[in-house]
């Protein structure tokens, strides 16, 4: 592992050529943009993590820090959720792994997409569980050897892509942690959307999962690359056109689904404000005494 001794600038652990470095620093070049735009503090931002490399995320700049939760395994949307619903008007940031968000976190996702709530999830997706030593998670790949699967891993691979179109996220986009700007990008866009927005980071880990000459290619060994763009014409708003996009296998770059048509929970929260009569504290004890 590498730390403070040999990277000064941080004051946490990650692998030498982690890909969780170029996804810290485009979220800094996003909240950076963000911040800038609508002339408000870093502490205006509130970055919520689970259990993982992930995690570190909480740290950003050497500077004003955004507020940073370190939460509980596979609990950083019902965290956003809590964040969320007492502050609003706060940029509230998910960051997550892909053992943290998409196996204990699982079943978070498809009730804040059904809620909409107005959050920006980025999870780094490694294929294996990086901190714990390299145990197969629910995107490894099929009969891949891990820790933990000495025989192969057994269940199928899970495609997140597909499955935050099918519950039903309205902002979903796919990046790789070796183009930092362009991931800052699809980030801020999705900070920008009024609703669940979840920017899926394929972030190679050196160590237990090195996939960067499979998403890259290597002409070399005649390995094609994993990774491929989104045509420039390709229609985001279209459920449909989302959806041929993710069959076309592989690891698709840019923004794949975007629906703007969905009030967010903050807009039905503000409905609900205007339609109940509030009560004074004397009213609520005394509805206790009767």
């Amino acid at each position: 592992m590498t730390g403070t001794a040999k990277n000064p600038e941080y004051d946490f652990l990650w692998c030498p050529g982690c890909g969780d470095f170029g996804v810290r620093r485009a979220l800094e070049f996003a909240m950076r943009d963000w911040n800038i735009e609508r002339e408000i503090p870093m502490s205006h931002n509130v970055v919520v993590a689970g259990i993982g490399c992930s995690g570190n995320l909480v740290h950003l700049y050497e500077g004003e820090q955004p507020y940073g939760f370190h939460g509980i395994h596979g609990r950083s949307l019902p965290l956003a959720l809590g964040v969320k619903m007492a502050r609003e008007d706060l940029n509230v940031v998910v960051v997550a792994g892909d053992g943290d968000f998409l196996s204990i976190g699982m079943e978070h996702i498809a009730p804040q997409a059904a809620r909409n709530l107005n959050i920006c999830a980025v999870i780094m997706d490694n294929g294996v569980y990086g901190l714990t030593k390299g145990q197969s998670s629910p995107t490894t790949v099929e009969d891949t050897v891990t820790s933990s699967t000495p025989y192969g891993k057994l269940e199928a691979t899970l495609n997140p892509l597909d499955l935050y179109l099918t519950l039903g996220v309205t902002y979903i986009a796919s990046g790789y942690s070796t183009k930092p700007r362009d991931l800052a990008a699809m980030i801020k866009r999705g900070m920008e959307h009024d609703g669940f927005s979840i920017v899926h980071v394929n972030s190679p880990c050196t160590t237990y999962n090195d996939t960067y000459a499979l998403l890259k290619g290597n002409k070399a060994k005649g390995i094609d690359p994993l990774a491929w763009e989104i045509p420039d014409d390709h229609d985001a708003t279209s459920k449909s056109a989302a959806r041929e996009i993710i069959e076309q296998g592989g690891v698709p770059l840019g923004v794949v689904y975007q629906d703007d048509s969905r009030p967010s929970l903050d807009q039905r929260m503000s409905g609900v404000r205007e339609r109940v009569t509030a009560r004074s504290p004397q009213s609520l004890l005394d509805a206790f005494s009767v």
